[in-house]
């Protein structure tokens, strides 16, 4: 793999048609015309070799700047993997065992009640049966929650104390885990699969354990040795804020349909400029789409990289494994709120989704890929059956405002022909 952001094969000695792969390009490009998107990259490799680098419209439209391959782009979510990956280092030293109880370490969470009956304001809660385990929080069965979710009374708690899109201002990791832990969890730690802030708290656990803030044990020890140079939490001193792409919002349609246009998100976009109080695990790294490549082709690789490695292959296969009760989807065991993926036909592992029936899903793909999304419509996967790795990166705010992700796999997916 190359270190610049350039193809490096032809896409016929791996088994694709370069006609089709122009496909991709084409329908993305749609979305930019009609003024849907601002701009977008999207990376296609196989075999660890780079095939298809496409980039289209704009990284700030008001000001004409255009994406570039060395664009840095909000990645959210995307954050969460590269959390999971820390933690399992973690775990393949011996600091911990996937059954532990989170409050040895985070003793916050060890009276946390589950939420009943009740209002927002008047909850009824109950005594955990079960408590929360490192494995709930690698696979969203914790009971926790996010307050953007509007679906739920302890989602309201949440925003209530400052818990939505943000944190609360000043508040450090070890301030919002205490935060959290006083507010109720939705169902009781493993009985249920939700979308949340688990790998935030991850985040902090991995903080506990190390001895490390997270930034730093980010930088020495995943970023620094993958050679991921412009991912960070934040856009560091000497640093061109032109390089980061504007943060855009949909804009609804008429009488609240689907939304027509967008418009710049400025004061959320803004956090990613200066260095936070609070480096979440789940959500708040920016980076290039070459950086990300990087950490996409450790996954495909079994956990090595050119030069090393950061996880042992079976830990790797042990994390995209359907984690799920009974190999269920998401849909059977999950709630039916929003999360980065479908929920028919995936399943959930440590840290990532994965399709466990592409028919059910109802795109082309392969039972076993894997990958997981941002709230900016940044996406990637690794079908490990292909042996290929996909990345998608924009800066719209929500990612369920346009069908990125199944477009997606199966644009890359018509243009296999070998």
């Amino acid at each position: 793999m190359t270190t610049a952001l350039q193809v490096d094969t032809d896409p016929a000695e791996v088994g694709f048609d370069a006609a089709r792969l122009a496909r991709i390009d084409r329908r993305l490009a749609r979305w930019v015309d009609e003024g849907r998107l601002p701009g977008f990259l999207v990376t296609v490799a196989r075999h660890g070799r780079l095939v298809h680098v496409g980039r289209y419209g704009a990284r700030n439209v008001e000001e004409g700047l255009p994406v570039e391959t060395g664009t840095r782009w909000r990645i959210y979510s995307m954050t969460k993997p590269v959390t999971s990956v820390a933690a399992m280092m973690l775990y393949e030293e011996g600091a911990f065992e996937l059954t532990d109880p989170i409050a040895r370490w985070l003793p916050e969470f060890a009276e946390t009640r589950v939420y009943v009956a009740g209002s927002a304001t008047k909850p009824v809660t109950a005594p955990q049966m079960e408590p929360i385990r490192v494995w709930h929080l690698l696979t969203h069965t914790s009971g926790l929650t996010y307050g953007f979710h509007h679906a739920h009374p302890v989602d309201s708690v949440y925003r209530a104390a400052g818990h939505e899109w943000t944190t609360p201002a000043g508040a450090d990791s070890a301030e919002v885990c205490r935060q959290w832990a006083a507010a109720p969890l939705v169902f009781q730690p493993g009985s249920e699969w939700n979308y949340g802030v688990s790998t935030d708290v991850l985040g902090r656990l991995v903080e506990v354990l190390s001895g490390q803030p997270l930034d730093e044990f980010f930088e020495q020890r995943v970023f620094a040795p993958m050679g991921m140079r412009d991912t960070a939490f934040w856009l560091r001193e000497g640093e061109d804020p032109e390089s980061l792409a504007r943060l855009y919002s949909a804009v609804p349609g008429p009488s609240g349909g689907p939304a027509t246009t967008y418009a710049p998100l400025d004061s959320m976009g803004a956090l990613a400029l200066s260095r936070p109080a609070f480096c979440s695990g789940g959500g708040g790294l920016i980076s290039t789409a070459a950086d990300y490549l990087r950490f996409t082709e450790l996954l495909r690789r079994g956990g090595a990289y050119d030069g090393g490695r950061l996880l042992g292959s079976r830990t790797i296969r042990h994390m995209t494994r359907n984690h799920l009760p009974g190999n269920v989807d998401l849909e059977t065991f999950g709630r039916p709120l929003f999360a980065e993926t479908p929920l028919r036909g995936v399943g959930f592992g440590l840290g990532f989704s994965m399709v466990l029936d592409p028919v059910r899903y109802g795109v082309v793909a392969s039972a076993g890929d894997y990958g997981w999304g941002g709230a900016a419509s940044t996406a990637f996967y690794v079908d490990p059956v292909e042996d290929l790795t996909v990345g998608f990166y924009a800066q719209l705010l929500p990612s369920s405002t346009l069908p990125i992700r199944s477009h997606l796999r199966a644009l890359v997916n018509q243009a296999l022909v070998e």
